[in-house]
């Protein structure tokens, strides 16, 4: 009983969520013009960037605007989002990079003047799918959830209630680029905010499971 007291306890700790310090994170293709203020990062998007693998366009783009912080193990992850979107395919949200061959990005994606929730998976090749939002709300909340080989990305309107929109493929045991990523494929880029970024520890789930059968 002693046992299953602490173990509770120790998991209600770590997956208790903390803001991460986005003074202590780290660009992959900076911006020109940024700014970080209360806890907010502010972005123009560089015009003409993207991140895409090969799937029927042929073309490999690596270059998008993306902040990030690494992490290790099993997290869960969630940023409130907010962008002037202008332009076919302008888009913003939460990326996970293991490498240029394997990440997924996922958040809003401005197609024929309407907002989607927008994934694309990576796993040598990307796939990409759409949710039409039934209003162009003005922020979305964005969660992804990394547990062993899997990630699970969902969304709110309002920050509360959350929708699954997918489970997918990630490498597991090996460290991840996790962080904001914002692209303007066809445009000239947009102003993009993002806020109330955190990450949450989660207890390796097989460690638990083992742990439990002791």
């Amino acid at each position: 009983m002693k046992k299953v007291v602490l173990m509770t306890a120790f998991i209600a700790i770590v997956m208790t969520g903390q803001s991460q310090s986005l003074e202590k994170m780290t660009w992959f293709n900076e911006p020109g013009n940024w700014s970080i203020e209360k806890g907010k990062l502010q972005m123009d998007v560089t015009p003409q960037s993207d991140y895409w693998r090969n799937t029927r366009h042929g073309f490999v783009v690596d270059d998008a605007p993306f902040y990030y912080t690494e992490r290790g193990g099993e997290f869960e992850v969630v940023v409130k989002v907010t962008g002037e979107y202008k332009t076919r395919f302008d888009q913003m949200g939460l990326m996970l990079r293991v490498d240029e061959k394997h990440w997924l990005k996922s958040g809003i994606e401005y197609v024929n003047g309407k907002m989607n929730f927008s994934a694309v998976i990576t796993n040598e090749n990307s796939n990409w799918s759409i949710i039409p939002l039934e209003s162009n709300p003005k922020s979305i909340w964005i969660k992804a959830i990394r547990e062993k080989d899997a990630v699970e990305i969902s969304y709110s309107t309002d920050g509360k209630n959350f929708i699954v929109s997918n489970e997918v493929y990630l490498p597991q045991h090996r460290p991840v680029k996790v962080g904001l990523m914002a692209a303007s494929p066809d445009g000239e880029g947009f102003n993009a905010l993002f806020e109330d970024f955190k990450i949450s520890h989660h207890p390796d789930k097989v460690r638990l499971e083992w742990l439990n059968q002791q």
